[in-house]
């Protein structure tokens, strides 16, 4: 059923486009080339959501996940709260009950329904959630008719470009929190497999000179705010591992006790590891002397080559001590980044989840897009004359900026176009449902 209301919304959303024709185009201008891609964000989401049925749309499986339903809806808000509702002349509100159901944390946007109780929300249903999406969708196409307005809203636009883009990721991330609780491990979607299995090969330093490095986003381009001013810092020497930590070595890290020795864990880390009971990264469950993992391509073998995923701050940190080692700072991984491509296993290639990669000895970090988001040891915080936009808009990062860490990179769930090194992700320390893992560090 799910698949087929995203059909018929995907048909819909080209009916009701005015001015614009899905046969014939103009050349593409700016202002065409941001509508574009506003349309496959767009539509990229509805086909994340089609595989799903209606039930799996509606639950919340923990107080940080949202369903599927609210994702869709949320981002629909977006655009009709920070761009229509002022932007374009003669708007009207498809229900002004919506504000309330998908407002996430926008104070300034007003009052909102509960985070924790979201998956109570039966109502609006998935098709009136689908026709708000084609409400929105036709009031921008009409918005982008008008050169004038479209002049206004551009900078507006990209940032509800890259918000959906965000929330793809969560959306799969949720999803897979809610079928892990499943009996019946259902898979999202079956993925292929890899016609060749790399191995992770040896594990080799690469060393960076100290000094000053200039860091945040070079003005090239979209960025968010939290990755501004540019600014310099002063780096030691030190030196990165050319891949991401493995299976393999994971499990050489339980073997050896690591969830059972408070000396490698921090101590609010050790405090969750004795309440929650922690003994593997998430998701991971034993059977017969081999370890499984759930996955979005349902319950496989846990692949030893391939990066380790669904791990805390704390445990990514507890890993580091035990390995003699540390985590990067996130300048050390921006640094180390500035020259490598922005490409890798990325929500494009279809795997939906981690997998070894060709090992080529090139002399730099290998990995450092795609996978696993890495964390780093750096608090999330405001850099050197930062600060807020005015208004709702400015809540989007700024206000987080305490007790959270910042990761770097992207995951196998990250839209291409969606990352760069001074990309910010950032999340608390216990949290480990989201596709995350580590690279580690040492001094020079």
């Amino acid at each position: 059923m799910a698949a087929d209301l995203v059909a018929r919304s995907q048909k819909s959303k080209v009916v009701s486009s005015p001015g614009r024709s899905p046969g014939v185009r103009a050349p593409l201008t700016d202002h065409d080339s941001l509508y574009q891609r506003f349309s496959e964000t767009r539509a990229t989401s509805l086909e994340l959501a089609a595989p799903l049925g209606p039930e799996d749309m509606v639950v919340q499986a923990m107080d940080d996940a949202s369903p599927t339903k609210w994702h869709l809806g949320h981002v629909t808000w977006f655009f009709e709260t920070f761009i229509l509702r002022d932007h374009l002349p003669g708007y009207k509100p498809f229900d002004k009950r919506f504000a309330y159901c998908f407002n996430s944390y926008y104070e300034a946007a007003g009052p909102r329904h509960p985070r924790p109780r979201r998956g109570l929300l039966t109502r609006p249903t998935i098709i009136e959630v689908m026709a708000y999406r084609h409400h929105v969708d036709a009031a921008m196409a009409q918005l982008f008719d008008n050169d004038d307005v479209v002049r206004q809203v551009c900078e507006l636009t990209e940032i509800g470009i890259n918000h959906e883009q965000q929330h793809q990721e969560l959306l799969l991330s949720d999803i897979l929190s809610l079928f892990a609780l499943s009996p019946l491990q259902p898979a999202y979607r079956e993925t292929a497999r890899l016609k060749e299995q790399y191995k992770a090969g040896a594990l080799k330093w690469i060393a960076f000179d100290g000094g000053l490095k200039a860091v945040g986003h070079d003005g090239d381009g979209f960025s968010y705010d939290n990755e501004t001013p540019r600014h310099d810092v002063l780096l030691h020497p030190h030196q990165l591992a050319d891949r991401l930590v493995t299976n393999g070595e994971w499990i050489q890290f339980m073997e050896d006790g690591g969830y059972r020795t408070a000396a490698h864990w921090l101590s609010d880390g050790w405090a969750f590891v004795q309440r929650e009971d922690w003994t593997a990264p998430l998701y991971w469950q034993k059977r017969d002397d081999h370890w499984w993992k759930m996955s979005l391509a349902g319950c496989v073998p846990v692949d030893l080559a391939a990066p380790v995923c669904h791990v805390s701050y704390f445990e990514a940190d507890a890993f580091a001590r035990w390995a003699g080692r540390r985590l990067p700072t996130e300048f050390e991984w921006e640094n180390a980044a500035a020259d490598v491509a922005v490409k890798g296993n990325m929500l494009g290639s279809g795997a939906l989840r981690t997998r070894p990669a060709p090992y080529a000895d090139n002399g730099k970090p290998k990995q450092m897009f795609g996978d696993v988001w890495e964390w780093t040891q750096s608090s999330y915080a405001p850099y050197p004359g930062y600060a807020a936009a005015p208004g709702a808009i400015g809540e989007y990062n700024g206000k987080f900026m305490c007790g959270q860490y910042v990761l770097k990179g992207a995951s196998c769930v990250t839209a291409e176009r969606h990352s760069r090194n001074s990309y910010r992700n950032f999340f608390y320390p216990h949290q480990r449902w989201q596709f995350t893992g580590l690279r580690l560090a040492k001094d020079a």
